[in-house]
């Protein structure tokens, strides 16, 4: 068996990714970045909880200068786009600049220094209709920079790139993977706002599939 490193941000994607991949490997290490965001101190929080659930070591990297190089408002003053009916829109709001590709170079860093085969990440095929950085395309560059910028030359994978929102929930709930741990909002509070494109995405994926405890549990 091998180790991998997981892009871990408490939310449903990495979370269902983790729990898809983790009988392949005897070591995961978990990531969670730290750069600013509303949410960052939910995400930290259940990122830790995932962690522990499924023995993992887990570490909080800060980036602090992410947040001054950028008007999102995932970490401006500025509101969270809510009641979104075009994702198109909330994107652009919510945009945070190469924000995967740093945390996919930060997280091959580690690889190469301690020997990590693999590198997770949560990208989907949903989210890639919006955002560049969740499609196959950019997974595949990234693993080809990695043949030349790192020696171990950790392979990036993302189990979750063929799925929509509502077969990653059935994936989830078929499995047993723990969805009472998921933090997913992007505005941040003891409970989801569930008006936010995050939780939008992730309650109309719960009903889709019929569940009706998780979205008790989680709204």
């Amino acid at each position: 068996m091998t180790s991998a490193i997981i892009l871990l941000s408490g939310g449903l994607d990495s979370l269902v990714s983790l729990g898809l991949v983790r009988d392949n490997y005897n070591s995961i290490l978990a990531l969670t970045f730290d750069y600013g965001q509303k949410s960052a101190k939910d995400e930290i929080d259940a990122s830790r909880r995932i962690s522990e659930y499924y023995g993992l070591k887990h570490e909080v990297i800060k980036l602090d200068w992410l947040k001054n190089i950028t008007n999102t408002s995932l970490v401006s003053d500025a509101d969270v786009p809510v009641d979104v009916e075009d994702f198109e829109q909330s994107m652009k709001s919510v945009w945070v600049p190469n924000r995967n590709g740093l945390f996919l170079n930060i997280a091959a860093c580690y690889a190469d220094s301690y020997g990590y085969n693999d590198i997770i990440i949560g990208a989907n095929k949903e989210e890639a209709a919006t955002f560049s950085d969740n499609t196959s395309e950019f997974i595949e560059r990234v693993n080809f920079e990695f043949e030349y910028s790192t020696s171990v030359k950790p392979k990036v994978i993302a189990p979750l790139i063929n799925y929509g929102k509502d077969d990653i929930v059935k994936q989830a709930l078929d499995k047993g993977i723990p969805l009472e741990f998921v933090k997913s909002c992007y505005v941040g509070g003891a409970k989801h706002c569930g008006r936010c494109e995050s939780c939008m995405r992730l309650k109309n994926a719960l009903r889709a599939n019929g569940d009706e405890k998780y979205i008790k549990i989680l709204f």
